[in-house]
């Protein structure tokens, strides 16, 4: 199926984040200070916070509702807590930034 292309890496700010809708829900699209891009499950497993407005630090972002804190690589929680939120291939090329299609209609089929 390929790779999606969602926007350009400069769409999303430093240590910030956008939201992409898709048919398999909202996808939240995370920007390091370093300039790495994570996608994930918006949606916090605590209350259901929006992630994407979350603060991103170092792989992470904390839900801005009840800091709930969530590794971008794995989407694993952090500290006492246990879960996991869904995370999503993305790429950057040619500054563009690029979902897996096929991952998406996965999630979409589940």
């Amino acid at each position: 199926m390929g790779w999606i292309d969602i926007g350009a890496l400069d769409d999303v700010p430093l240590r910030g984040a956008r939201l992409v809708k898709s048919r398999a829900g909202c996808i939240a699209v995370f920007r390091t200070g370093e300039n790495e891009v994570f996608a994930t499950s918006n949606t916090c497993l605590h209350r259901g916070g929006p992630l994407s407005e979350g603060i991103v630090h170092d792989r992470k972002v904390t839900c801005p509702l009840h800091n709930h804190v969530y590794s971008l690589e794995t989407g694993e929680v952090q500290g006492a807590d246990s879960g996991r939120i869904a995370t999503y291939p993305i790429r950057i090329e040619n500054g563009r930034l690029l979902l897996e299609a096929a991952a998406i209609a996965k999630a979409d089929a589940a």
